[in-house]
């Protein structure tokens, strides 16, 4: 607080307490009173104020609260810059208590820095740990049975644009990810975009147009095939998606596979290691994890 910030606040406090303790000695005055005596003030037409004093007890209270406030101003800051003599500062208890379950969160995580994403997924402490680190951090995105939604991937399937390995997923929640994909509606024109959705959906194995998907496959290789492979199955290390399996991050649909094309999409997954921690990304990484397992496990077993 700076010197002039300090002195209107000294001066406020000053005239309010002033003004307080004035307020009280006019008040305690024991002026000659007149039996049956009013203030004027009349409601109803006959429901009048009289002009009593104030009830000794409740005067008091006036008082101590007065004597409180001196004290108060004494130990603790808010006479301007004067830090009081307890010196005490909520700054000062916030740091604290930072400190405090800091060396918490050190001693809590210190049991798991040996081990990595795998192992940490098949133990039991810390899947409940990043179940909460998750609940916290991630479901607003992700949703809180971790299913995703239309732009947000589903991190229980076994489709992964960057991988689900536990060093990629690690790796996308200390990082963070970029994708981007470019509007091609320059490029492909009225004509050639309707041919190259009908080709995508050829190769997913949904409903097209043959004649139109036949000649979207030569603008499909011309110009998609460097991110999504010749068979369209995808790229990791670009982020690039798989295009012939049943997930689709925006939508398999016609309108949903033209506008991609032609408006471009921006997906931003912001690096966690400065939001949450290092050591919290580690337990949340395998929390997520142990749902992709989870999920092959049941379909394993629904197939036999």
């Amino acid at each position: 607080m700076n010197s002039a910030w300090s002195i209107y606040v000294i001066v406020l406090t000053l005239v309010t307490v002033g003004g307080s303790v004035w307020l009280l000695a006019m008040t305690a005055r024991k002026p000659e009173k007149k039996e049956g005596e009013t203030t004027g003030h009349v409601w109803d037409g006959d429901l009048a104020e009289y002009n009593n004093p104030l009830p000794r007890w409740w005067l008091w209270l006036f008082v101590g609260s007065v004597v409180f406030a001196a004290i108060y101003l004494v130990l603790y800051p808010g006479f301007g810059s004067a830090s009081g003599t307890l010196g005490w500062s909520s700054e000062a208890q916030l740091r604290a208590e930072q400190q405090k379950y800091d060396e918490i969160a050190r001693q809590t995580y210190a049991r798991f820095a040996a081990m990595d994403v795998a192992e940490l997924s098949r133990n039991s402490e810390a899947l409940g740990l990043g179940r909460n680190i998750f609940a916290n951090n991630c479901a607003t995105c992700h949703g809180t049975d971790a299913r995703g939604a239309i732009g947000f991937p589903n991190l229980t399937d076994a489709s992964w644009q960057w991988g689900g390995e536990p060093d990629q997923i690690l790796t996308t929640i200390l990082q963070g990810r970029t994708a981007a994909m470019p509007s091609w509606s320059g490029v492909l024109g009225p004509e050639g975009t309707p041919q190259v959705v009908a080709y995508v959906r050829s190769i997913a194995g949904l409903g097209h147009n043959p004649a139109a998907a036949a000649a979207g496959k030569a603008r499909y290789e011309q110009i998609c095939l460097a991110c999504h492979g010749p068979e369209g199955k995808g790229m990791v290390a670009l982020g690039a998606p798989d295009l012939t399996d049943s997930d689709w991050l925006y939508g398999s649909s016609e309108a949903a596979i033209t506008e991609s094309l032609t408006k471009g999409r921006n997906g931003q997954m912001p690096a966690h290691a400065p939001l949450i921690g290092e050591d919290a990304v580690k337990v949340v990484a395998a929390y997520v994890y142990s749902l992709r397992q989870d999920n092959e496990v049941a379909q394993s077993e629904g197939q036999h």
